[in-house]
């Protein structure tokens, strides 16, 4: 028979364990973790000054970042420029996807002060592009659509001139949640497919390719002056000729922006890495994108949606005025 003090030791011993990051997949078997990188994805550790103070203004406002929770490899080089990616609505998603080092549960409920904070340090890091994203947030009514528009309405009136580019979820089943983050008028709307169709299953088991793409092909109708932005990972066992028909698929919904990116193991429970795609393969795919009619294309082993987002932006802008004037 335990003690009371046994018994009070042990409660105590309950409370203080951390909560697993990923308890979804604690039952699966440890897949291999390739230590050995080659040198295209090696990057610096970070520690310069202007790393830190970016650092101290995102805890300073409380704030989530998709660098930290997804852990970018490239949170020392944008954070050095004082860029950072928002992550709102918090730090847990109901998605188990299985690439995500985002932690998976059931989130807190909403902070109503975050379009302020966000909004504030968007201001006082001077950003002149921003890229918004958050967890899925299938408990909410509207997948949390109201709350980002909050967050662009906040943005525009502390930080006019900043570009404004959202990183949506596919709001699967929220009727009407699209259209209001339309409503809101961001810059860029993004929203990632990750992966070829046949490897949904296994790496976004939560969600629907086609349901993706005809998201992005919705935001067109609704508003052709937005411009629209897709992602993909390599490396988790897709084929090119894969690649390629998604390239056609994202440009038959009038996608403006692909990013491609080479996928990074996040631990042994996480989907296995197939391979490093070589930089060759990724100069490949960038050549055959822009034949098949993107205005931006991002390809490279550390290409991720919102690295080098500004200047990307600003790349974008300037194909489409090029192409407008060329057709008038």
């Amino acid at each position: 028979m335990l003690t009371a003090g046994q018994s009070i030791s042990n409660a105590m011993s309950d409370i203080q364990k951390p909560r697993p990051r990923h308890p979804e997949k604690a039952h699966k078997p440890d897949n291999p973790v390739q230590t050995c990188k080659p040198a295209w994805i090696r990057v610096k550790a970070p520690v310069s000054r202007a790393y830190h103070e970016t650092r101290q203004i995102v805890r300073d406002h409380k704030l989530n970042t998709v660098c930290e929770e997804a852990a970018c490899p490239n949170i020392g080089e944008c954070w050095a420029k004082k860029h950072a990616t928002m992550m709102i609505m918090g730090e847990i998603c109901t998605r188990a996807c299985s690439f995500c080092n985002v932690a998976t549960g059931r989130p807190n409920a909403l902070d109503p002060f975050e379009p302020t904070n966000v909004a504030q340090a968007v201001a006082k890091l001077g950003l002149e592009h921003v890229v918004i994203t958050s967890v899925d947030r299938d408990d909410l009514d509207d997948g949390g659509a109201a709350h980002f528009a909050e967050v662009i309405t906040a943005i525009r009136e502390a930080s006019p001139e900043t570009t404004i580019e959202v990183l949506t979820p596919d709001f699967l089943r929220k009727e009407g949640a699209l259209e209001v983050v339309v409503a809101a008028r961001p810059d860029v709307f993004n929203h990632n497919l990750e992966t070829v169709p046949r490897l949904y299953g296994e790496v976004r088991p939560g969600a629907r390719y086609f349901h993706s793409l005809r998201l992005l092909d919705r935001v067109k109708q609704i508003d052709s002056s937005l411009f629209t932005k897709s992602g993909l990972m390599v490396g988790l066992g897709e084929g090119r000729e894969e690649v390629l028909q998604v390239m056609d698929d994202l440009r038959s919904a009038d996608v403006d922006f692909l990013t491609i990116g080479q996928y990074l193991q996040p631990t042994p429970k996480h989907h296995v890495l197939d391979r490093f795609v070589t930089p060759d393969e990724f100069k490949d795919y960038e050549k055959r994108a822009f034949g098949k009619g993107f205005l931006m294309v991002s390809a490279s082993p550390l290409t991720r949606s919102s690295y080098h987002a500004g200047e990307d932006f600003l790349r974008l802008r300037a194909a489409r005025e090029a192409k407008l004037a060329a057709a008038g």
